[in-house]
Formats: C-alpha cells, sequence, structure tokens
C-alpha cells in the first residue's frame, strides 16, 4: 500500500481545512480544497519535501478554491471537480467569490470527475463519490489505502453542512451522508472542510443531524 499521510493546513478567513494526502515513498502530495493563502500551502509542501501533483476540490465555494490559481501555477498540477460543479466553479455569484472573497473568480479545472469514478494519483487512490447538498456538485474522496474520506463541507464533527446557499438542499444533504459517507467504514478519518477530524463510526452514534 505505500506508506500514506495525511496533514492539513488551515487557510483564509473562514478557517478552511486545506488536506494534503501524502505518498511518502515518492514524496508527491495531493492538495484537496486549497481555499486562499497559496504561499502558506507552497511552504508546507516545501518545508516537508513534497512535490504537489494534483489539487482536488470538494466543492466550488470560495473559501475552497480561492488559491488554486496560484498553486497550479506554482506547482504545474492538474485541478479536479465533479462535474455537476462546473456552474458553480465558472460563476462567481455562486462561487460566493464575489460576496465572501473581495475578488471574482472564475475557475475552470482541467478534469471534471464523475461519480464512483476510481482515479489513481501519485500512487494514490481515491474513489470519487457525489455528495450533493451542500452544493449541487459536492464531492466527497475516499483513500481506502490511507483509511479517511476528504468530505468537504457535507459532514463535520457532530453537525453537517449548510444547505441555505444558492443550489443547497438539505434533504439531498443527509441523503449524501446516509447513502453514501456511512456506507463507508466506521473507522474511516472524517477530513472534513472546516473543524476538527472525526470518523464515520462517531458520527453514526453523535451526530444529532443524523
Amino acid at each position: 500500500m505505500g506508506n500514506i499521510t495525511v496533514t492539513s493546513v488551515m487557510v483564509g478567513n473562514l478557517a478552511t481545512n486545506c488536506w494534503f494526502l501524502v505518498n511518502e515513498d515518492n514524496k508527491e502530495a495531493l492538495v484537496f480544497d486549497p481555499g486562499e493563502e497559496a504561499a502558506r500551502i507552497k511552504k508546507k509542501a516545501d518545508d516537508n519535501g513534497w512535490k504537489i501533483c494534483a489539487i482536488l476540490l470538494t466543492h466550488g465555494h470560495m473559501d475552497h478554491i480561492g488559491g488554486v490559481e496560484e498553486l497550479k501555477e506554482w506547482s504545474g498540477a492538474k485541478a479536479y471537480a465533479l462535474e455537476e460543479e462546473r456552474d458553480f466553479l465558472e460563476d462567481s455569484k455562486k462561487n460566493l467569490s464575489v460576496f465572501i472573497g473581495g475578488r471574482s473568480v472564475k475557475l475552470t479545472v482541467d478534469e471534471l470527475l464523475r461519480d464512483g469514478q476510481e482515479l489513481t494519483l501519485s500512487g494514490i487512490t481515491l474513489k470519487v463519490l457525489h455528495t450533493p447538498g451542500h452544493t449541487p456538485g459536492g464531492a466527497s474522496y475516499y483513500c481506502e489505502q490511507a483509511g479517511c474520506v476528504f468530505a468537504g463541507d457535507t459532514l463535520f464533527e457532530e453537525s453537517v453542512g449548510r444547505s441555505d446557499f444558492p443550489g443547497g438542499s438539505s434533504s439531498a444533504l443527509i441523503r449524501s451522508i446516509r447513502e453514501k459517507l456511512f456506507l463507508l467504514p466506521d473507522e474511516t478519518r472524517v477530513c472534513p472542510g472546516h473543524g476538527a477530524e472525526t470518523t464515520i463510526g462517531h458520527e453514526k452514534q453523535y451526530n444529532p443531524f443524523l
């Protein structure tokens, strides 16, 4: 399986978790949701001797995509998102950048993914899960090798993501968690877009929204 590690750095005014999934055997890293502060993300990689080889987005809100272009330019990495999220990425009102970012961001990713797709990057395999509700094209990425899922703003420690933004749906959000995330092993680490790490088993037992 190799030596796969998981770590994060907090970025931006909304304290977004930018996650690193690293193959320590080849020092190649996948980055999830570089929301802002690309320089801080780059420094984290440099300090550890990691090469950023891919950027994966759980959804298209500004606090999760604001650093993508700068990070791409620096690293040469490709950016990935679910095909259902394309409209949000390319629309500065839907992605909230004109409201919370103070600048208009219209992002085009290099590859659009589909639900159920298996993606192998830098020797790391991810399963792509369509988990709408926070946004229509919300994605979670499950890595069996590392025993974790990058859930974005779908599932938090004893909480769930907001569904009152454009394109949100509370019923879709709950379905995504119950029918996609809760099918993962109980010991799976949940790496959320904000706040503390948790596990699938903990959320099944203690999450008051579910």
